[in-house]
């Protein structure tokens, strides 16, 4: 049995079993959060935060979430919308002037938040350090046409979105997304998460393990269709090795570069879950957090192939709306019960090789919880 460490209510056992069982068949190591009415009742971790099995995950330990940190960019928008700032149903080009080219006039914020923009690549880049060129990127993105009719159609836009909403941000608040994150959003909670990793913290990240059997020239790909087929991608394809770089940790890729553990991420986003308060500090009014799983768009999402419903920044699922990241990471709120979960992990699982059903195993463990 793998020792579990951390806080965990009886009432939530189940979670810490269902880490255990995780950890003792796919996982390395791990964290796993739970909040309820913004507070935490499940703040555990186990197994090693290197291949090797030679270094212990603690609960300090950082690990690259991939997607999952669209959550925290979305947060960012809504806070900035909250607070009259930002609205959500104005173009773009109010905010970004140079962005209405190529007949985008018409592209809304809520179009960006909802992947419905019509942007889900970026034309042009072949290479991964143009990522880490943001001017270069949101000029590229502003030069550019949209695939689709704005809000007529949804293709999840897996790098788009973290340069659209950043630039929004940056052109609103003059501070780039990761600056606006840390001060506004990170700061007030306490919580440890970094949308560009500074030097200081190198030493606690947990790097990300392939999928078995792969290496780490292991790339991120969108799923293929019905018929097998791929949709064609002009993107730089990301690989684990690149995740785990020096220069990516530094960038702000804020679509997908993020580094935390369970216990902030699941903090954070229980702010939207529990009225705009989590830990005494309010950081939206309640009305502000609904956008976050109000239904904007549903159907089938022309980049993952599947059929999706979408709010303004999340995936919805049932009563539950969230996200998680290549490899397996997630969190899930849930409004009605006022409960967070996340997921953070550094083994990755490729879903083409095999089921990954360690974050919805955790998210079912945690509904246990409140019988």
């Amino acid at each position: 049995m793998t020792d579990i460490e951390g806080l965990c209510e009886p009432r939530f056992a189940a979670v810490r079993a269902a880490l255990a069982a995780s950890l003792g068949k796919d996982d390395v190591g791990a964290s796993v959060a739970v909040y309820l009415d913004g507070e935490p009742v499940v703040d555990i971790w186990g197994g090693y935060a290197d291949a090797d099995r030679s270094v212990r995950w603690e609960r300090d330990t950082l690990t690259g979430v991939n997607s999952t940190t669209k959550n925290m960019t979305a947060l960012c928008a809504l806070i900035l919308a909250d607070r009259g700032q930002l609205d959500l149903s104005a173009p773009v080009a109010a905010y970004w002037p140079e962005f209405a080219a190529a007949g985008k006039e018409s592209v809304l914020v809520r179009h960006v938040l909802s992947h419905t923009a019509g942007l889900p690549d970026l034309s042009g880049l072949n290479a991964v350090q143009d990522l880490y060129d943001w001017q270069g990127a949101t000029a590229r993105l502003a030069a550019q046409a949209p695939e689709w009719e704005p809000g007529t159609a949804a293709g999840y836009h897996a790098l788009t979105f973290g340069f659209l909403i950043g630039e929004i941000v940056r052109r609103v608040t003059g501070r780039s997304l990761g600056e606006f994150f840390a001060e506004e959003v990170a700061k007030p909670l306490g919580a440890d998460f970094h949308i560009g990793l500074s030097a200081e913290h190198d030493h606690r990240v947990a790097p990300l393990i392939p999928p078995p059997s792969l290496t780490d020239e292991y790339a991120s790909s969108a799923p293929p269709g019905p018929d097998g087929t791929r949709r064609e991608h002009t993107g730089p394809a990301i690989r684990v090795k690149d995740a785990n770089s020096v220069a990516w940790r530094r960038a702000e890729i804020p679509a997908v570069n993020g580094f935390g553990n369970a216990h902030s991420v699941a903090l954070l986003q229980s702010v939207l879950a529990n009225q705009g308060t989590a830990a005494g500090v309010r950081l939206l009014s309640p009305q502000g957090c609904e956008p976050a799983w109000q239904e904007v768009f549903r159907g089938e999402d022309r980049v993952l192939r599947t059929p999706m419903s979408w709010t303004l920044g999340f995936g919805k699922f049932g009563n539950t709306f969230g996200w998680g990241g290549w490899g397996g990471s997630l969190v899930a709120s849930d409004p009605d019960s006022h409960m967070t979960v996340a997921y953070v992990m550094n083994q990755m699982i490729d879903r083409e090789q095999q089921e990954d059903n360690r974050g919805m195993e955790i998210i079912m463990a945690a509904y246990s919880g409140l019988r």
